[in-house]
């Protein structure tokens, strides 16, 4: 069985995102669908004791409607990447991961980004790298492979030549089933169940980026990904606390 998943490219992305890039064969980042102002594509939340708290990044929207999210630029007038950086360092300054990724996430966000679609892409490959995940990764873009949203997802999925296509629970609503399998292709719904794991300033709160994961739990990230060693990474984290 060999799997494509196809997904918008996001900010920090959920632990969802790296769900279904471990489940999946060939991976293609959606970048040439329209941009929704208000999604996940230029902004996530962090914890901290007062609960979520948003890192957004600014983005030219205004007059732009229709814009498509490789073609939208970022708007650097409020030095947002320094403010990240501080604010992810003083919410997660006592996490026993600190050290292991806090100094590239500064890296990459201080580079000079011009497209949002560009920043979300290099850190989704960086993150994918912190949970060993190594998958070939394609932007439909430049792909040349055009339809609706059905027959473009179909013919994503004849271009790589595999039999499962993986898809979030959202697309239920549209996706033609139907279509897929008169073509041969078995549509998989994700189904994810967020795990729980040590995490601090309090009571639990999923659906966080998964930097949460990776500063509170380290190597173990990937194993409670996949359900494993929750407990040896509870047992890791009370140690050191």
């Amino acid at each position: 069985m060999t799997t494509l998943v196809v997904l918008q490219p996001s900010y920090l992305p959920w632990l969802g995102f790296f769900d279904q890039v471990r489940r999946c064969d060939h991976f293609v980042f959606y970048d040439d669908v329209q941009f929704d102002k208000h999604g996940w594509r230029n902004r996530n939340r962090v914890k901290s004791a007062r609960g979520p708290v948003w890192l957004t990044v600014p983005v030219r929207a205004s007059g732009r409607m229709g814009q498509l999210i490789n073609e939208v630029e970022i708007a650097d007038a409020t030095h947002w990447a320094r403010k990240h950086i501080q604010t992810v360092e003083q919410l997660y300054a006592d996490s026993p991961h600190r050290d292991a990724y806090l100094p590239e996430l500064a890296d990459v966000l201080n580079l000079k980004w011009e497209r949002l679609a560009d920043l979300d892409i290099e850190l989704s490959k960086v993150m994918c790298g912190w949970f060993g995940l190594k998958r070939p990764m394609y932007c439909s873009s430049e792909l040349g492979i055009h339809g609706d949203r059905n027959t473009r997802l179909l013919a994503l999925c004849k271009h790589f030549g595999v039999d499962t296509y993986l898809s979030g629970d959202a697309a239920r609503i549209y996706l033609d089933v139907d279509l897929f399998e008169a073509n041969g292709i078995r549509v998989e719904w994700q189904n994810f169940q967020h795990p729980e794991y040590p995490q601090m300033h309090g009571e639990f709160i999923p659906y966080l980026s998964a930097l949460d994961l990776l500063l509170n739990v380290g190597e173990q990230s990937r194993a409670v990904l996949e359900g494993d060693a929750r407990r040896g990474a509870a047992q890791e984290l009370e140690g050191k606390g």
